[in-house]
């Protein structure tokens, strides 16, 4: 199974994020926590991450760019279960039983999103609010002969870095 990677080309995200996600983290796009947004809340860098940032799953932060690499189904995992943990802190799911099924959801989706693409394929997202809510576009870039695999972080099967 595929899933994509927080990285960083420079220190762009360190600037342009309250909060920026680590370099090799897993993301996904995390689209939810824009769900109530209007257009007063889009201002600095609040419309920064609304408008291109992943979320990381590890630190809950925004990240511009990812890459798609290999992930093992126990890491997986173990990341539907952190999500669902933060959907229990941040936005008051009754239990972490009760959200499991909406983060396994979200990621499903991301590893949907990721399954076509070969590893190192660079994917960007971009939102936009309409009259019918959040709508999100996504971009692949494949990697180039250059050697994107120099900045790609691969995981290994017994740890989450």
């Amino acid at each position: 199974m595929n899933l994509a990677r927080a990285i960083h080309f420079d220190e762009s995200d360190m600037r342009v994020f309250y909060n920026p996600a680590r370099t090799g983290e897993w993301c996904i796009s995390g689209g939810f926590e824009f769900s109530n947004w209007s257009e007063a809340d889009l201002t600095g860098k609040a419309r920064q991450a609304f408008a291109n940032g992943w979320l990381g799953v590890e630190t809950f932060g925004r990240v511009t760019f990812v890459a798609v690499t290999r992930i093992q189904q126990q890491e997986f995992d173990v990341l539907v279960r952190r999500l669902a943990e933060h959907f229990v802190d941040i936005y008051g799911a009754p239990s972490v039983e009760a959200a499991l099924g909406v983060a396994r959801e979200e990621m499903a989706q991301m590893a949907d999103l990721c399954e076509d693409h070969p590893s190192n394929t660079l994917l960007t997202v971009s939102r936009e609010l309409t009259d019918a809510g959040v709508k999100e576009s996504f971009r692949a870039l494949e990697a180039q002969d250059a050697g994107l695999e120099q900045f790609a972080i691969h995981g290994d099967p017994d740890g989450l870095h």
